[in-house]
């Protein structure tokens, strides 16, 4: 290993620690400044950690560590020290965070106010722990190996675990925290898919066209949008005819642009569009060039 490539990984590994850091600091502002004041919590062992607290008195902090220790001890095991550590690192750092944001004043008092803005602040700072490598909740590795052991995806799983979580803080607070809580956690996931993917998301495209179309459309994508696009060579199953399916990734708002463009060319085209999370490579970049 060059000195060069050293270097290189210390400052990749340096950089996800502050951005988990960031993540562990954001997550607790929106916890313990908007959610915990309101008496709602999140799901997973910090909505478990949060419900012990109430009921004994104990810092929350303390009960965050030690509950997800197993959980951690199962995900060492089934994932590896990297996720592991990153993982305890973040839980760590969230519960020191935690400890000193009792000593400032909450940022609003009215529960659908901290329900909205603290899942928004939840889930930018869950999202910039995961882009990183880590995870704030040991109970996804439950889901983890569920999942492999049963039919259930690992979000249907997790999901059914915090409404279960969440649905128990209506006996510890209030049924109105536990709805208040749902809101909270349902606006933190979606903020979670937010800032993993970005706001400017990518889509994967495929397009079916005639043999003879195929180079035109790759050409006027080319041109119009700046496009690198793979031509993969098929045939129509009813017909038999040969067709040539064109690969590309665009933005999402590139995406009338470039049915505009195949239209121009070929008005039957069939085009298809998915979401896609991370981009490498290639020619793809966020501004087209």
């Amino acid at each position: 290993m060059t000195n060069e490539t050293s270097t290189h990984n210390w400052s990749n590994f340096i950089m996800r620690c502050l951005m988990m850091i960031l993540g562990a600091l954001i997550y607790t502002i929106g916890l313990d400044l908007f959610l915990v004041p309101n008496s709602i919590i999140d799901g997973g062992v910090v909505g478990i950690s949060l419900m012990a607290a109430e009921l004994s008195g104990v810092s929350f902090s303390i009960f965050v560590v030690l509950f997800n220790l197993p959980f951690l001890y199962i995900g060492y095991r089934a994932n590896g020290k990297n996720f592991t550590f990153s993982t305890l690192f973040s839980i760590v750092w969230m519960a020191i965070f935690s400890t000193f944001a009792h000593d400032f004043t909450p940022i609003t008092s009215d529960p659908f106010l901290g329900s909205i803005f603290g899942g928004i602040i939840l889930g930018i700072g869950v999202g910039l722990i995961i882009r990183n490598g880590g995870s704030l909740d040991g109970s996804e590795i439950v889901a983890i190996i569920f999942d492999k052991r049963s039919t259930f995806s690992v979000g249907e799983i997790v999901m059914a675990m915090n409404l279960i979580i969440l649905g128990a803080a209506g006996f510890v607070y209030s049924w109105n925290s536990a709805m208040y809580s749902l809101i909270a956690y349902f606006i933190a996931y979606k903020m979670i898919d937010i800032t993993i993917t970005g706001l400017d998301e990518s889509k994967g495209v495929m397009i079916i066209t005639d043999a003879e179309n195929s180079q035109k459309i790759a050409d006027a994508l080319n041109a119009n949008l700046n496009r690198g696009v793979t031509i993969m060579y098929g045939e129509g199953g009813y017909l038999k005819q040969p067709k040539h399916v064109l690969y590309s990734v665009v933005t999402r708002l590139e995406i009338m642009r470039l049915k505009n463009t195949v239209y121009e060319v070929d008005p039957s085209a069939f085009i298809t569009i998915q979401d896609v999370h991370d981009v490498f490579g290639g020619r793809f970049t966020k501004n087209g060039h």
